[in-house]
């Protein structure tokens, strides 16, 4: 057709028919003419079950879980300032504040919306339906922990029903949907049906996702300790019956290689490598108690006077030789504190070891066994299920020392120095609820909005606020919320207003609804 068309074309005169023929044939040659312009190995359709996957390893801690979380609980510190500046200064930078809502919301909460609405109806899928429930449940309390009000009835709905400027709902109202959807996604989780092979999590293992659900059930029930005690207890007995997770094999992780690094290892291995320390308050807190965590947490650089003076030949890792870095201080202000703990500089301070638990490759936490034991030994203390809160108190202890072996045999904590400290740190009468939570808080290290959201929940450990003179604090002594973003606030200004104007001023210290005084 084409060798004809040329050859007619050129014999005809300009215009007439000629021009006619050439408009025939060229639609006449149209024909599959579509067809060849699409990829053929392009995707027309997505597995859900890698859309839920995309959602559990976002979920992993990076840069925010540096900046904010772990800084406002006083267990990392970067005295440095610029475009990175944010807890260290208790100031409101929103461009770091906006990284849970955009892992979450923007990128989580719109896979999973697109994941439910792929299975609801298809009972060979069920089990993939339940666990993506479960994890937009966990993926909705870190951004409601996080910023307070929040969409949740019309969120991720505008590819599935074009809601582009989504209503907020209350805190509230977003809790008791959560505990709701825990406890029914979890128990609608049915091992004799088809299991999901590619789940980056436990391999599809679905009495392991059970297992997380009401563990997340407890978790989330507990945050209502201060505010709603009788609907904590109801839910934490949904929880314990349910079953929660058993040991550390249950463990929510997040695997990491080569190719996928740990985002928190991507830093301190990176360009900012010397910019983290280990808070002051967390290495004389594990000092004073001899616990033989530090060893597998810290290292020093003894002597260096620079972040190019950080090498393996100054690297001490003894317990005794550990100093952190204090907050209220910049890079600028710190030298009289530097002095006084006799260091060479703010170099020569205790960081976190990124050979190690901060390398490449190390595992990241999310959900464990340790912090749900612990959670169980407050609940317990508050008779709202039955145990005895010393033995859950002791079992989240040595779970988590034990846990440390995941990051290598030079991390692992011998079984006699376990025993020894929890010998020596019992549950001790009138000091209970400071002792499970400050364990809580040394639990979850790492795992920073957990740590944070347990902190303003339980007020322990008792930490000293951090005094910088540059806070953007104006009524609280510490970060109780981080602000809602810049974007959402021009593009959803009418809903993001409705929801400052219930829950209070769009700053750092409005608390939100389960943060009760």
């Amino acid at each position: 057709m084409k060798n004809i068309l040329k050859s007619l074309v050129s014999k005809a005169p300009v215009g007439g028919w000629g021009a006619v023929l050439l408009m025939v044939g060229l639609t006449a040659c149209d024909k599959g003419f579509d067809e060849m312009n699409v990829n053929p190995i392009a995707l027309t359709a997505v597995d859900p079950g890698y859309q839920l996957n995309t959602a559990i390893v976002n979920t992993a801690p990076g840069y925010g879980n540096l900046s904010y979380e772990t800084t406002i609980v006083k267990q990392m510190i970067t005295p440095f300032s610029g475009q990175g500046s944010a807890a260290n200064f208790n100031q409101d930078n929103r461009a770091v504040a906006a990284g849970n809502w955009n892992t979450f919301y923007q990128s989580n909460i719109k896979e999973l919306a697109d994941v439910l609405a792929k299975t609801k109806d298809v009972p060979a899928r069920s089990n993939l339906y339940n666990m993506a429930r479960i994890w937009q449940a966990y993926s909705f309390m870190l951004l409601t922990d996080t910023y307070g009000d929040i969409p949740y009835t019309q969120a991720g709905k505008n590819y599935l029903e074009g809601i582009a400027t989504p209503a907020y709902d209350t805190q509230e109202s977003v809790y008791t949907a959560i505990l709701s959807e825990l406890d029914a996604a979890s128990a609608g989780l049915d091992a004799t049906k088809a299991k999901v092979a590619s789940d980056v999590l436990y391999d599809g293992d679905v009495p392991k996702w059970k297992r997380l659900g009401y563990s997340l059930l407890l978790r989330a029930a507990m945050r209502l300790s201060k505010i709603n005690p009788t609907k904590a207890a109801e839910y934490v007995a949904k929880a314990v019956a349910g079953g929660v997770m058993q040991s550390n094999a249950d463990n929510a992780i997040i695997r990491h290689n080569a190719n996928f690094t740990n985002p928190v290892g991507s830093q301190l291995n990176g360009g900012q490598s010397a910019f983290f320390y280990l808070a002051e308050d967390f290495v004389d807190f594990l000092s004073k108690t001899n616990d033989p965590r530090l060893a597998s947490i810290a290292v020093r650089y003894v002597g260096a006077t620079s972040g190019a003076q950080q090498v393996e030949s100054r690297a001490n890792r003894t317990p005794a030789s550990q100093i952190g870095a204090p907050l209220g201080y910049d890079n600028t202000t710190i030298s009289a504190a530097v002095t006084a703990k006799k260091l060479a500089s703010l170099w020569d301070y205790s960081q976190l070891d990124r050979t190690r638990m901060g390398g490449l490759t190390a595992p990241s936490y999310l959900v464990t066994y340790s912090q749900t034991q612990l959670l169980l030994a407050e609940a317990a203390f508050r008779k709202w299920t039955t145990g005895d809160p010393a033995t859950l108190y002791s079992n989240g202890i040595r779970t988590h020392m034990q846990q440390l072996a995941a990051y290598g045999t030079s991390s692992a904590v011998p079984d006699a120095a376990i025993t020894t400290y929890v010998q020596a740190n019992p549950l001790a009468a009138g000091k209970e609820l400071e002792q499970i939570n400050t364990q809580y808080w040394v639990a979850s290290f790492l795992i920073g909005p957990e740590a944070w959201a347990n902190f303003r929940r339980s007020n322990y450990p008792i930490l000293t606020p951090n005094t910088y003179p540059g806070s953007d604090l104006k009524t609280e002594p510490f970060i109780r919320r981080l602000t809602y973003t810049d974007a959402e606030l021009n593009v959803n200004k009418t809903n993001v207003q409705q929801a400052i104007s219930r829950q209070g001023p769009n700053l750092l210290d409005t608390r939100i609804w389960w943060d009760k005084k």
